[in-house]
């Protein structure tokens, strides 16, 4: 064994109770002090061979040795203590703690072996943090920090508790350009210190940035590894997907029509008092995309939850096609031709339990096509849901399979099959392909483009800078509740400029902004 070789994944297979072949003789051989990204569209088995390298699965067959020697990762904490910190893609913090508290949080210094000791948490919290240069506020309430520096507490929470093989996954996907710049530079400090990162992200222009080499995955088999040096985007799509994915979108140039979304002065104050949207107004017109950009927690997730029922609006007015929408249910909502891909799939999106045709055809499953009275036509049903499935590639047994077996991918396609379907007239497509696969985007991003253009109005809310430029017509950016900037055309944009507005270094006048409301 090469003593270079810091973690090795020796033929894992993964087998679940239920048949699945999550891995298949994968073979992972990470080299001390470097950064190795691990790609693979969803599905390919990239999540469950991390879950087996931190713990939280076991391996039906296959070794893993850490630092040359056999280990038997049985939990989190055994993974642990082999140096081994995983950072997730959805953040494992609690947002009511002070950051000291978290970073602490199940090694909590204590005094007299009872009482919290705040200050050893406070001091251990600023001594890693200037060691490794990952700046956070020890004191501050980590629900009052921005997205930013709660992936910086995640890498300390990390590396206070000795690791020295970060897994990192996905974790620039909710950070602006700048912030990820940053977080670029602290994993480079981190790897000039000595620490392994694995670092998993479907963003190919980062991993082409940032990483040594690459092990990719396709079907729950490994494709290779490569220095990344040597492979191009195309190319590293081409393993990941079996086929060229197309990694730019091409659309004709927009010609807007009619206003089917009008928002005007909205405003919206939380539970906890705080205002989340402070006169928001603008339109969305038929046959084009407006992208609305920012930082989560800007507003973004209180728009749409407005915009779909969840929420109230405490003032201003919401239109569709004339009619307010104001204390509208889902279904109410649905009978106006307004479809949303939520932000989150797994919670709103899909019932996991239930099959892919169940959740297909679930809102129209009322409609005398498919419902003679207290008989369902399942024949119809059966039709239109395996339609649905071959015209959006849903890879699965059958339209029986239960949605939560699905990929993530899958899973999404399940979703956006549903809600592009219905003949709708607004789709409001919240990050909808956070998350996924090159060959799911490549899929969904095309639909939008191809759905503006026959006429439909989408509102496209997406963190992801790449996807919300290329794919908009026209764009709003959102800071602190607020429409901080409007761009007519996306085409000329940089992601500078971009992030500047963001992160509110630059704002608009209001005479400027007023312009998405074209009046």
């Amino acid at each position: 064994m090469s003593e270079e070789y810091v973690i090795q994944m020796k033929e894992i297979t993964k087998v679940y109770p239920n048949g699945v072949i999550a891995n298949q003789g994968v073979n992972l051989d990470v080299k001390r002090g470097e950064i190795h990204a691990l790609m693979g569209e969803n599905g390919a088995g990239k999540s469950t061979l991390m879950k087996m390298l931190f713990g939280l699965e076991q391996p039906t067959t296959g070794q893993i040795l850490v630092n040359g020697e056999e280990v038997n990762l049985t939990s989190p904490t055994v993974a642990i203590s082999h140096g081994i910190g995983m950072v997730h893609q959805h953040f494992m913090l609690v947002p009511n703690l002070t950051v000291a508290e978290n970073i602490v949080l199940g090694m909590t210094p204590t005094k007299s072996g009872i009482f919290m000791d705040y200050e050893k948490a406070v001091s251990l919290t600023e001594e890693y943090s200037k060691k490794f240069n990952l700046i956070v506020d020890a004191n501050a309430k980590v629900k009052d920090i921005p997205v930013g520096m709660k992936q910086k507490v995640e890498i300390l929470k990390a590396l206070v508790r000795g690791a020295k093989i970060l897994i990192l996954d996905e974790p620039t996907a909710v950070l602006t350009t700048q912030e990820t710049v940053e977080l670029f530079k602290e994993l480079k400090n981190l790897k000039n210190q000595g620490y392994t990162l694995i670092f998993i992200s479907h963003k190919l222009n980062e991993i082409m940035e940032i990483t040594d080499r690459m092990t990719i995955l396709r079907g729950g088999k490994s494709q290779g590894v490569y220095n990344t040096k040597d492979v191009t985007p195309q190319e590293i799509s081409r393993l990941m997907v079996g086929r060229d994915v197309i990694l730019k979108v091409e659309k004709d140039k927009a010609k807007p029509t009619d206003e089917v979304l009008r928002v005007r002065d909205v405003e919206f104050v939380n539970d906890w008092g705080k205002k989340m949207l402070d006169k928001v107004s603008f339109s969305v017109r038929k046959g084009e995309i407006l992208g609305i950009a920012g930082v989560e927690g800007n507003g973004q997730k209180e728009l749409v939850d407005i915009l779909f029922g969840f929420n109230t609006a405490n003032a201003g007015t919401v239109e569709v096609n004339g009619v307010n929408i104001k204390g509208l249910n889902q279904k109410q909502l649905r009978d106006l031709n307004i479809s949303l891909v939520p932000e989150d799939r797994m919670i709103y999106g899909i019932a996991g339990a239930a099959s892919i045709e169940e959740n297909v055809i679930s809102d129209r499953c009322e409609k005398p096509e498919y419902n003679k009275g207290p008989i369902f036509n399942m024949n119809a049903i059966h039709e239109t849901s395996d339609q649905l499935i071959k015209d959006y590639t849903v890879l699965c047994k059958s339209r029986d399979q239960k949605v939560g077996m699905l990929s993530g991918g899958n899973i999404q396609k399940v979703v956006v099959a549903r809600e592009f379907s219905n003949n709708p007239k607004l789709i409001i497509a919240d990050q909808p392909t956070r998350g996924i696969d090159v060959g799911a985007t490549e899929f969904i991003r095309k639909k939008l483009v191809e759905l503006s253009r026959s006429g439909i109005a989408v509102l496209l809310v997406s963190a992801d800078l790449n996807e919300v430029m290329e794919l908009s017509d026209s764009l709003i950016v959102m800071h602190g509740g607020q429409i901080a900037a409007y761009f007519e055309d996306t085409s000329k944009l940089t992601d500078e400029e971009m992030g500047r507005y963001m992160l509110g270094i630059d704002k608009q006048s209001p005479e400027q902004i007023k312009e998405v409301c074209h009046e």
